[in-house]
């Protein structure tokens, strides 16, 4: 892993690192947060995406991941903990261990662009408080951009938000029977 980069500075070539949340319950919450990724990353930047619910089985993003490294690092660190949970103290115990890893590379100076994947999953359901992140979204440093993706995002959090996106599903092919594929869901 390469060394911390000079933190950027809030003058004429350096703007305030923006809050970004991706919601909602169409496709694509992820998918919009890997296409900032992949623009960061392409305008010189290193980039960590923080994955809450993903964990050991391949994906492409991965794949893409080790491609562009060290500049794109992406950590998944979730043991696929659902809605329908059979250990929440479990849970919970990884999703606080994903944040704190998050948190600690957010505030290393190493990257541009930090994204925490399927946050806000973990928020509404209680796995990790939502004033913990509001404390670390005020606190964090100036340039650095944040992105929180996943369903049912906050109102505390899309209040402090720059930018919210909601993906709102008109049609999808699994409605019609046609199972994820891969290369699109993942």
């Amino acid at each position: 892993m390469a060394g911390p980069q000079t933190p950027p500075r809030l003058d004429g070539t350096h703007r305030k690192g923006l809050i970004i949340v991706y919601t909602g319950h169409g496709k694509g919450k992820t998918t919009a947060a890997l296409g900032l990724a992949l623009r960061g990353v392409g305008s010189g930047w290193r980039v960590l995406m923080v994955q809450f619910i993903k964990g050991s089985w391949r994906y492409g993003e991965l794949a893409a991941a080790e491609r562009l490294a060290p500049d794109l690092v992406i950590k998944p660190m979730g043991e696929g903990f659902t809605w329908d949970t059979k250990d929440p103290v479990r849970d919970t115990q990884k999703a606080r261990e994903c944040w704190e890893f998050g948190v600690r590379a957010a505030n290393s100076g190493e990257y541009r662009l930090v994204i925490f994947d399927e946050i806000n999953y973990v928020m509404a359901y209680g796995y990790l408080p939502v004033n913990d992140v509001l404390e670390f979204l005020a606190a964090k440093p100036p340039a650095l951009h944040v992105v929180l993706t996943g369903r049912d995002a906050p109102k505390e959090i899309i209040e402090v938000a720059d930018t919210v996106t909601e993906m709102r599903e008109i049609k999808h092919a699994y409605h019609s029977g046609i199972k994820a594929q891969k290369g699109i869901e993942f």
